[in-house]
């Protein structure tokens, strides 16, 4: 008879189905997990990009978005009104002019300079004070097809408006015009935007446009992305003469520039607020005298260098410009320029002027 074996020596018979559903829960456990953590990555990645405000390189105008701006409507064709300025007047003395999208500053007679309001989607109700047209400011109205608004003119100016064909209002000769007899003449006349509209469609001008355009705008941050030759500036100061003196100081909090004249702030009168832009850009502009009165004429047409400065930063850039009513057009590194979403101030200043940033 056959001896049983003892306990020690009993061998058990693996199951090996039992082995390969062990294995297999596994596996499907591990592949579970690992898709979850796929899926929630890629959600945090699409969260990300969702919240992530995207920089807009200074010299990409492809990225520049065409709606949704705050600088004016651009689902609207309102045309434009350009406005003369008498800048010969104190710091405090102007009112409306920050309501202006775009406002050029220029030389004139006798080393003093003049300025230029153009408005667009506003309904400012005080303007000024206004004063004459100067030729050279022709080109930068016509170039935003603007209508162009003045009080008198030189003789240029006139010969200029005929032979260029100009939408004008002429305060010696056209409503929409006061004065302000609590202010010295000449300088104590004012206007709004309602009455030159008025003036306007009277006189038969066109009050749409599809030209106006001027500047590449974006209303996300510009990024300096690779710019060697960016320099700081919080502190900007340029001349125009030797008693006209023009200078900005950047505000970081609401990453605008307040404008000073002559070293003291540049104040509206109504509201008592210190001017303030968004974007300034210098033009260097070869300026020459005319006659014994000292009335100037500008190199418009042509091309030049300058600066371009937003958000505590500035760049060296070129400007161009094929005619008297074509379009300026600004470049930094060959590309057209990109600006920030607000309100600009072109300084055209003398070839010759001292211009400091820092």
């Amino acid at each position: 008879m056959r001896k049983p074996k003892s306990l020690g020596e009993v061998r058990i018979k693996p199951n090996h189905n039992k082995k390969k559903i062990i294995i297999i829960s596994v596996i499907s456990v591990a592949l579970l997990l690992i898709l979850i953590g796929l899926f929630y990555f890629l959600l945090s990645m699409n969260d990300s990009k969702s919240n992530k405000k995207e920089n807009v390189k200074i010299d990409d105008v492809s990225t520049v978005p065409k709606k949704d701006l705050t600088v004016y409507d651009v689902n609207s064709n309102k045309r434009p009104i350009a406005v003369m300025i008498d800048n010969n007047v104190g710091n405090n003395a102007h009112v409306g002019l920050q309501d202006a999208y775009l406002t050029y500053e220029i030389i004139v007679e006798g080393g003093l300079t003049r300025i230029m309001a153009i408005f667009k989607d506003v309904n400012t109700s005080v303007i000024g004070p206004v004063r004459s047209s100067r030729h050279y400011f022709l080109d930068y109205a016509l170039e935003s097809d603007a209508i162009y608004a003045h009080y008198g003119w030189s003789t240029f100016a006139q010969n200029d408006i005929r032979v260029l064909g100009v939408n004008n209002i002429n305060g010696l000769y056209d409503n929409g015009y006061y004065r302000n007899y609590n202010i010295a003449a000449p300088h104590n006349v004012f206007t709004s935007i309602e009455d030159l509209y008025n003036v306007a469609t009277s006189k038969g001008y066109s009050t749409t446009s599809d030209n106006y355009s001027l500047l590449n705008y974006t209303t996300d941050d510009i990024a300096f992305n690779d710019t060697s030759d960016l320099l700081t500036a919080n502190n900007i100061s340029m001349t125009y003469s030797y008693s006209e003196v023009r200078s900005y100081t950047y505000d970081s909090t609401n990453r605008y520039y307040l404008r000073y004249m002559n070293n003291s702030p540049h104040i509206d009168r109504d509201s008592g607020e210190g001017y303030h832009y968004k974007n300034i850009i210098i033009m260097k502009v070869n300026n020459s005298t005319l006659d014994s009165y000292g009335r100037q004429a500008l190199d418009t047409v042509g091309s030049g260098e300058g600066y371009y400065i937003t958000n505590g930063y500035a760049i060296p850039i070129t400007w161009s410009k094929d005619s008297r009513s074509g379009k300026t057009h600004y470049y930094y590194g060959g590309n057209e320029l990109v600006v920030s979403d607000g309100n600009t101030m072109i300084q055209v200043v003398p070839v010759n002027s001292s211009i400091t940033i820092s």
